[in-house]
């Protein structure tokens, strides 16, 4: 978007919220004079009020987005020109795909705003952001919507804007499963508010057209995510199940994965009688019928180990409900979002697996952009870790070195108190002592990884012992004069700022020297 400023209109005011899903992405728009929010028309890129497809052909100064690209028919091409499932590349930056991926959702976002109706004035925008890969998605929605003409910009996880959008009132726990296009998200999320407090708001990024930094004095309250996990795992995986379990042995192409989708909505919906459904499209210039009843996309789910994956994801967020100390009986629902949350298969799993907590369905596709209009700007998102770390200490009763955790999965962050450790020399005559930071591998984890072109679910196979070591070169901490054996050398104050980062506070115990912080990396 370069440093080039959109314009808009000066009509009428309010809130725009943007939920940039993997297969489609929602606008809806709300004044203060209104009661509820309306989803926005964006001809010609919208399917249908308020609903893009996330979809972007690259033919050079003017992309087609959304419709435009399922018009001119493109949305079938194995062209790289086409860019779609892109959210998924967004927040891991160590992929090839990664900067292509920006690029696509830059463009859309930048549509999407160029296409708003001329008597909308935007007086604050609010952006919604994945919570599996929340910190770097965050940075990059903040560069995507720099030329934005807009004063307020504020951000907000989608698990708390889902719980939202699913009617809950604020100071309610709840389990959000979000099944999108591209990935399956759990988080147990407990909202600020209730009984006469106020209730939560997004983290305001933007005021009065100023970025805002960790220096700006703003006062923020917490809504905190209690235990969350994630994996790249969603809808589009299970269409391609189907084409293989209905076409076999055929080319998996978009026409056939699209006819999927239709095939799964169709068994998805209560109006649909519980039998056998058949589609039959024209594909490559060949006639494919695709067959499937209901009971048979359930064994098609299990046969791929869906209920595995969900089964792991669940037990790794309620343990850090539990460490919370909230448990299934202390929640105010389960809602399930995304499209995915359609399946009859997924709701009664939920169903199974998580009373005495009722099942709560909001609109699946449009419940974030709807939950995130509910936010006004000033909070931020008290998040967790994902996997932690640990540092390599010495242990003299073993004589070998072992990981001591600093911080473990599912603590929240930033840090309330820092975390205090004495280091001791282990030799005389000990010169420096050597940090060496690891984050611990989990066992019983699983991967999706692509079989013949198919998505399987295969099990990480790590024990106990196990961690992988941060990229980043040792902290070698000198030690003046040398230290004996079993001598206290060094406190340690380890702690987590705002942005994730491992800050490291050291103090000499003989000297009393304080050294000045230390910024170690990012955890996650």
């Amino acid at each position: 978007m370069g440093e080039e400023k959109l314009q808009h209109s000066t009509g009428r005011g309010g809130t725009l919220a943007i939920d940039l899903g993997s297969t489609t992405t929602v606008v809806a728009f709300q004044s203060p004079d209104t009661p509820t929010a309306q989803l926005v028309e964006l001809a010609p890129i919208s399917r249908r009020p308020g609903e893009v497809p996330s979809l972007v052909w690259d033919n050079g100064d003017q992309p087609l987005i959304g419709r435009q690209v399922i018009e001119a028919g493109l949305d079938d091409s194995d062209d790289p020109k086409l860019h779609r499932d892109f959210k998924r590349l967004i927040g891991p930056e160590d992929t090839p795909e990664h900067n292509r991926a920006c690029w696509a959702g830059q463009q859309l976002l930048r549509e999407v705003w160029q296409r708003l109706p001329q008597d909308l004035n935007i007086e604050r925008l609010v952006l919604s952001a994945p919570v599996e890969s929340y910190r770097t998605y965050r940075s990059w929605l903040l560069q995507a919507s720099d030329a934005l003409p807009v004063q307020e910009i504020a951000l907000v996880d989608e698990p708390t804007a889902a719980a939202l959008g699913a009617g809950l009132p604020p100071g309610s726990r709840m389990l959000v499963v979000d099944l999108g296009g591209s990935t399956l998200d759990l988080a147990l999320v407990s909202l600020e508010g209730g009984e006469g407090k106020a209730a939560p708001i997004a983290q305001l990024l933007r005021l009065g057209g100023r970025s805002l930094g960790d220096t700006s004095g703003q006062k923020l309250r917490t809504a905190k995510v209690l235990g969350k996990a994630g994996m790249r795992l969603g809808g589009r995986d299970i269409d391609r199940w189907i084409v293989n379990a209905c076409c076999p042995n055929q080319p998996v192409t978009s026409t056939l994965l699209d006819a999927a989708e239709r095939l799964k909505c169709r068994l998805s919906s209560s109006d649909v009688p519980d039998r056998d459904q058949l589609l039959e499209i024209t594909a490559d210039e060949q006639q494919h019928s695709l067959r499937l009843s209901r009971r048979e996309l359930d064994q098609l789910l299990e046969q791929h180990d869906f209920d595995t994956v969900l089964a792991e994801l669940m037990e790794t967020t309620l343990a850090g409900g539990r460490r919370n100390n909230c448990h299934l009986e202390d929640l105010a629902g389960v809602v399930a979002v995304g499209g995915g949350a359609q399946l009859p298969w997924l709701r009664r799993w939920l169903a199974d697996n998580t009373a005495p907590a009722p099942l709560l369905t909001p609109p699946p596709v449009d419940a974030v952009a709807l939950g995130a209009l509910k936010l006004t700007p000033g909070v931020a998102i008290r998040d967790v870790l994902n996997n932690g770390v640990s540092v390599r200490t010495w242990d003299q009763r073993t004589n070998r070195h072992h990981w001591h955790p600093l911080f473990v999965a599912g603590q929240p962050w930033p840090s309330s108190e820092p975390l205090e450790l004495i280091l001791a020399a282990s030799q005389t005559g000990q010169r420096s002592i050597e940090l060496v930071l690891a984050e611990p591998l989990t066992q019983g984890r699983h991967s999706v990884v692509f079989v013949n072109g198919l998505p399987t679910v295969r099990e990480l196979e790590t024990s106990e012992s196990d961690h992988l070591p941060w990229p980043s070169d040792p902290l070698v901490l000198p030690l003046s004069p040398p230290g004996e054996i079993g001598q206290d050398c060094l406190h340690l104050r380890w702690s987590i700022d705002a942005e994730a980062r491992l800050q490291l506070t050291i103090r000499d115990l003989r000297s009393q020297k304080q050294l000045p912080t230390v910024i170690l990396g990012t955890v996650r």
